[in-house]
């Protein structure tokens, strides 16, 4: 608050009084000047100048308050000293932009800042516990471009994944043609009179070519962007052009890539759009540190992406997870289980509910540590990688968890990275620590950022908000918002296995010449033989074995692309028999194709090591009836044995 008192001798440059004998003080002080740059001078009240300079000033009131003098002889106190003193640095504005327009800020800003100063030796302790010593305000350079460039790894690696499958995928002679798709969509809108909105609704450059050159050039173009963004060049429109190449074959190949991974990717380059430095060749010294509101934007990403993930699987009501069974058959039941799944999946029953205890204390508790301070927050990073490594290690989720621990790089700052990195590194983001202002550096425009910040909230607080079926009257505009991003997904919800598969259902194909001899076709990573040890795939996504297993859990009628895959294999088209492990017909295509369902289960301890088998299994039937080449339709089965 404003001093009736005045200054009869004002500083050059705004001065703040403080205790210099309170260690609590001393800490914020150092903090505050590397705040301000230099702008604001800081000395304690008990230096021998102040007395002759101020004589206005009581000790008795230095001692209990801090006090900002201006160059005009105004005196501030208290919450509005600290806030005004921060607002030197353009960055650290709004404190003092709040504290003027809203009474009600404005007075519990005071009344904190009594009690905290009431109290100093408690909050010095709290202050030690949550920054330890390190009193310099973070800086997120050099995290920002490791972030960077793990996203530049991370869509390098989605791109080439989906390179290598993408034509027995969408292909032409693919298992769901995108050219087919397309045109579809194409009559639909024109029949529904959607004109330019149609690029909204189906957010593809397929719009222009669908065709299997269009599809691979769209690959290729990814995968050379984000080489470009790993060595750090352009990686503002780098950034925007993967998001858009990725958003393009994410929607018009929707049974494929519609996992939530995918999503996470589009939702966390989408911000890192806004992170990213604007300059062509950016470098530690001369890029502007990153936006704090995209910063926090990332992490809130984080935190709905772990959060989310712990309330789906106690809100969908499933037993199994509510007694703590569930890791009992996960690492069995799972898509693709790594050997290593394997071992733990004998584990005693202790065990695993003791591992899903800890995982709902990771997923549902720890995720608050994201908004705390750096010890803390660091804290929060150590437990959120752990759990990502732990279910690396169990089972094959793609880029899943390389994704999810770059986001929680973002927990850390550039001084707890500082002793890894090269030793030029280190002087680099040293002498940058602490900027000039005189220096200019393009950034993205505030009210960019903010529109981007106001909308990702209100979203995805209606999206956290219905998880919880609670109803709330959101306003109109709101609501047209949040419909009209949708088809971008770019905002999204989160939250793997809210119900646990119980059962491990594995389709098995079998074709025949014959009708009477029939041979199992073999995935390249989904359980087919027996003694098939489990694999590590990651972070490749074979997109069709995924795809499997989620049609298993259901029937052929809810999953037409299985159709279609096997009428691909009457065929003998060769891009979807790439897609497989081995071709059981390489002479020619089968006449008939038909599915069988089994039942699988891991083997235990004693089985594995007398027969070598990982795996056991039991024939449930049919999945789909025999196909022949004559008919897309199913036709009826001459008798037969399976082999």
């Amino acid at each position: 608050m404003k001093s009736a008192i005045r200054a009869a001798s004002p500083p050059a440059k705004p001065l703040i009084l403080y205790d210099g004998d309170c260690a609590f003080c001393a800490f914020w002080i150092l903090r505050w000047q590397r705040a301000t740059w230099q702008l604001v001078d800081f000395l304690p009240f008990q230096h021998d100048t102040i007395g002759a300079r101020f004589p206005e000033l009581r000790s008795n009131q230095l001692a209990t308050t801090i006090h900002l003098v201006e160059t005009d002889g105004s005196i501030y106190t208290g919450a509005e000293a600290v806030f005004r003193a921060l607002a030197c640095n353009s960055a650290r504005h709004w404190p003092i932009d709040w504290y003027e327009r809203f009474p009600v800020f404005a007075r519990w800003s005071e009344t904190a800042y009594s009690f905290v100063a009431e109290h100093r030796a408690f909050f010095s302790l709290l202050t030690r516990m949550a920054w330890g010593g390190h009193a310099d305000p973070p800086s997120h350079l050099l995290i920002r471009s490791i972030f960077l460039r793990s996203i530049g790894v991370i869509y390098l690696i989605a791109f080439l994944s989906l390179w290598v499958q993408i034509s027995g995928l969408v292909g032409s002679n693919g298992i769901l043609p995108a050219k087919l798709s397309i045109d579809a969509m194409r009559q639909n809108a024109t029949a529904q009179h959607i004109g330019v909105d149609r690029y909204r609704v189906l957010p593809t450059l397929c719009w222009l070519s669908a065709s299997d050159t269009s599809l691979n050039i769209q690959c290729g173009a990814g995968a050379i962007l984000a080489s470009l963004l790993i060595i750090g060049f352009a990686p503002a429109p780098c950034l925007f052009l993967l998001w858009l190449l990725y958003l393009s074959l994410a929607s018009i190949n929707r049974e494929f890539l519609g996992f939530q991974w995918d999503n996470l990717l589009l939702e966390t380059g989408f911000l890192a759009i806004f992170l990213a430095p604007l300059q062509l060749r950016p470098s530690l010294a001369r890029a502007p540190p990153p936006s704090r509101l995209v910063l926090w934007l990332l992490r809130w990403l984080l935190f709905r992406l772990m959060f989310e993930s712990g309330c789906v699987k106690l809100l969908s009501g499933d037993p199994a997870w509510r007694n703590l069974t569930a890791l009992t058959v996960h690492y069995e039941t799972q898509p693709l289980p790594t050997w290593i799944g394997w071992y733990v999946h004998q584990l005693p029953i202790w065990a695993q509910k003791t591992s899903t205890v800890l995982m709902f204390i990771i997923e549902l508790v720890i995720p608050f540590l994201i908004f705390a301070p750096r010890r803390p927050r660091h804290a929060a990073c150590a437990a959120l990688v752990a759990l990502q490594i732990v279910i690396f290690l169990t089972g094959n989720y793609c880029f899943f968890n390389l994704l999810t621990i770059a986001l929680c790089l973002l927990l850390l700052d550039d001084a707890a990275l500082l002793k890894m990195v090269p030793q030029k590194w280190q002087s680099a983001v040293t002498a940058i620590h602490h900027p000039s202002p005189i220096i200019r550096r393009v950034r993205w425009p505030r009210q960019i950022l903010k529109t981007l910040a106001c909308i990702t909230v209100a979203i995805s607080t209606i999206q956290l908000v219905s998880m919880f079926q609670l109803r709330f009257p959101w306003p109109g505009p709101v609501m047209w918002v949040y419909e009209w991003v949708t088809p971008f997904r770019t905002i999204n919800t989160y939250g793997l296995f809210a119900v646990m598969t119980m059962t491990r259902p594995e389709i098995i194909i079998q074709g025949s010449k014959d009708g009477t001899t029939w041979v199992e076709y073999e995935f390249r990573y989904k359980p087919v033989g027996l003694k098939q040890r489990p694999k590590f795939v990651e972070p490749h996504q074979p997109r069709l074995d995924w795809q499997m297993w989620f049609a298993a859990l259901g029937s052929y009628r809810q999953n037409p692309w299985f159709v279609n895959f096997c009428a691909r294999l009457l065929d003998g088209s060769p891009e979807v028999v790439r897609l497989l492990k081995r071709n059981p017909f390489p002479a020619g295509p089968p006449r008939y194709i038909r599915a069988v369902v089994y039942e699988y289960h891991f083997t235990d301890w004693r089985t594995w090591r007398q027969t070598g088998a990982w795996w056991r299994r039991e024939l449930k039937g049919l999945y789909i009836p025999t196909i022949s080449r004559r008919a897309a339709e199913p036709a009826a089965p001459p008798a037969a044995k399976a082999h």
